[in-house]
């Protein structure tokens, strides 16, 4: 076995060599099975996967097929839940991953940048809602309004908007936006504790009714505000927001021998911030769940009148997950408008609310390395796997009408999923500790039924 999957290693090398591209990338992917599955001692899975590590790098970096990122993101999926492996490995492995191999992707392929921003971006607001569904059980069906307040927050004072209802020198300059970040937590955090007031004494279906309703109510608004003082722009959205600032990272980067031109600075500047910002909500994912809130929060999501009964006050627990959950959000919510430059509430929809809610769940509830899988798998399908497959079937049979373009299934797809995982793995792909013990005890599954 540990011979096979080292030859399958080395051949899946080889070919990227060879010929590099969609078939050599599928290789790898059946290689990279392999690895997972197959029964190998710890040094042949880590050589293994060092080995695979940098085929698929070399394979993004010579065809730029994106098949190689999803790759990348299965080695760090491994990387998290296979036993035995050495910490300073899983490490070294995963920064080679996020700092080296993607960026040299990226360089060759902008599309790999931007797939990993948006990646970073929801895997962020998907860390916030997981202490909000996942922590503390509060099922929220409009999270996307948090995300629409943090973009909204910049994008007008981040561009000529704020003119139409205030003097001042507008728009800001770009270095406010870091300012505006701090801003954006204190303001959704705030949002939170407006919407949570009335919604969370609520419990079960109509906490999540009242929530959908809300997050609509914020969407609209955005859309209904341009008159009679303009304070969104209505549906047209706002454009161009200001981005900061980046000659001393231009400067910095030349220094590392690192040259960047117009395409790729600012792509590879958005990237490490939100992998900051990703290292940031883990951290403080982390700590919430080890301090007493998170304990709390765990307390009211398993019995509300057990926890009560232990003198844990329900409304004051369940707003301050909301309030950490929102705060996530918007702090995303500004970079998001940066890195865009333009901001409108098509962004902000029940879909996208429900994406984020997909990712919890694909991902494991409660689960933080489970949040980030769910994540980059549901950002992967959405904005390459089914517009690539789209692409595809347009192109091999041009006779099929439009009407069955894949690219226009991807509700129908996100539901399959959520349906497909309720019955198979209730608990997740990286389902959290308890969540794991629970489920065994329990065959039957009673919380795929809740949720």
């Amino acid at each position: 076995m540990s011979v096979l999957s080292l030859l399958l290693s080395l051949a899946y090398l080889g070919l990227v060599f060879l010929a590099p591209g969609a078939l050599s990338n599928l290789f790898g992917l059946l290689a990279l099975g392999a690895t997972a599955f197959l029964r190998l001692s710890p040094t042949w899975r880590t050589l293994n996967l060092a080995l695979l590590t940098l085929a698929f790098t070399l394979g993004l970096v010579r065809s730029g097929n994106t098949l190689g990122l999803i790759g990348l993101v299965g080695i760090l999926v491994a990387l998290t839940t296979l036993p035995r492996i050495p910490g300073w490995i899983r490490a070294l492995l995963g920064l080679a991953i996020l700092l080296l191999s993607v960026p040299m992707a990226g360089f060759a392929n902008t599309f790999i940048f931007e797939l990993g921003i948006q990646i970073g971006i929801y895997a962020a607001m998907a860390l916030g809602l997981n202490v909000v569904v996942g922590m503390a059980g509060l099922l929220d069906l409009g999270y996307a309004a948090f995300f629409a307040v943090g973009a909204y927050t910049w994008a007008i004072f981040g561009s000529e908007q704020a003119k139409n209802f205030m003097q001042g020198n507008f728009p800001l300059p770009g270095e406010y936006m870091y300012l505006f970040m701090a801003i954006a937590i204190v303001t959704t955090a705030l949002t939170g504790l407006l919407i949570g007031l009335p919604a969370l004494r609520l419990r079960g279906d109509y906490l999540a009714i009242v929530t959908l309703g809300l997050g609509e109510v914020v969407r609209i608004l955005a859309n209904n505000l341009d008159h009679p003082i303009n304070f969104t722009n209505g549906p047209q959205g706002i454009t161009p927001v200001q981005r900061p600032p980046i000659e001393w990272f231009r400067e910095l980067m030349g220094t590392l021998g690192v040259r960047l031109d117009q395409t790729t600075d600012y792509q590879l500047f958005f990237y490490l911030l939100v992998l900051l910002m990703i290292g940031l909500v883990v951290l403080a994912n982390v700590n919430l769940a080890n301090s007493r809130f998170g304990r709390a929060w765990v307390a009211i999501r398993e019995d509300e009148v057990a926890a009560r009964s232990m003198g844990i006050p329900l409304l004051p627990t369940k707003l301050l997950a909301f309030m950490t959950g929102a705060a996530f959000s918007g702090v995303m919510g500004v970079i998001f408008a940066a890195q865009r430059t333009f901001v409108s509430p098509e962004s902000f929809t029940l879909l996208a609310s429900i994406t984020i809610l997909g990712m919890v769940i694909l991902g494991g509830m409660g689960s933080i390395p489970g949040a980030i899988l769910g994540a980059a798998a549901l950002t992967i399908l959405n904005l390459d796997v089914l517009k690539t497959f789209s692409e595809f079937v347009r192109t091999s049979l041009p006779q099929i009408p439009s009407q069955v373009d894949p690219a226009k299934y991807e509700r129908l797809v996100f539901g399959l999923i959520l349906v497909l995982m309720m019955i198979f793995r209730p608990e997740g792909l990286i389902p959290e500790k308890r969540h794991r013990e629970e489920m065994a005890a329990s065959p039957e599954g009673k919380q795929g039924g809740e949720a």
